[in-house]
């Protein structure tokens, strides 16, 4: 049964023993954000991953080793666990809310989308909607980040990521993964709710949809 715990953003300046949780690499990315609200959203995110790992694994979360190699060599792809390959996990972050999911199950993904007004919806449209889906396109920003969420998900549960495209996918208007060009054989969506004006989604690999736990994340970040 997959787990997910939603957070808010923390400010680094205000929480000094989360930065000391990041190893080289997050430190690293961490300071290249010049807007204080990525940086918020980025510690909290990547400070709550270690946490609920190090909990789930009984170890000390500062001491977690991940491995983010890319198929293209570099440090850029899904993280994941050097030691083990369970848990499977997936972080995400947008607008007022980060989270993190951890599944024994195989591998999941996890997307959230701020509600936010779209400048070029119908642009968007082509390039994330399949063709199917375009017949009966999104009435709005909120019904169009909500299938958003969903794709984004797959995507990172097969680790794909954006660099696989989304209108490969043809989803029903429930979410239920009608085709998938190129994709795995059978994969399950849900839908979550991580606040107020943040649709979010959970996806793993398989022909059935587990329960999905959720959990308040900012008591672990305070």
């Amino acid at each position: 049964m997959p787990d997910v715990w939603w957070a808010r953003p923390v400010d680094p300046s205000s929480a000094p023993h989360l930065v000391a949780l990041l190893d080289a690499h997050e430190r690293t990315r961490l300071a290249a954000f010049r807007r204080p609200v990525d940086q918020a959203r980025y510690l909290a995110a990547h400070a709550l991953t270690r946490l609920v790992l190090g909990a789930r694994l009984d170890t000390d979360p500062a001491r977690i080793a991940l491995d983010r190699t890319c198929r293209c060599g570099r440090p850029h792809g899904k993280p994941r666990l050097v030691t083990s390959t369970a848990p499977a996990f997936s972080l995400t972050h947008s607008g007022d809310r980060v989270g993190v999911a951890l599944s024994d199950d195989g591998p999941v993904g996890l997307d959230v989308e701020e509600i936010r007004a779209l400048a070029d919806l119908d642009r968007l449209a082509e390039h994330v909607l399949s063709p199917t889906e375009r017949a009966r396109p999104p009435a709005d920003a909120r019904a169009f980040l909500t299938v958003w969420t969903r794709k984004e998900a797959l995507l990172k549960a097969t680790g794909e990521g954006l660099a696989s495209p989304m209108d490969a996918i043809t989803l029903d208007p429930s979410g239920a993964v009608l085709a998938w060009t190129d994709g795995p054989g059978a994969a399950w969506v849900v839908d979550l709710e991580a606040g107020p004006d943040h649709p979010a989604a959970l996806a793993g690999l398989g022909a059935r949809a587990p329960e999905v736990r959720t959990h308040d994340g900012d008591g672990l970040l305070h």
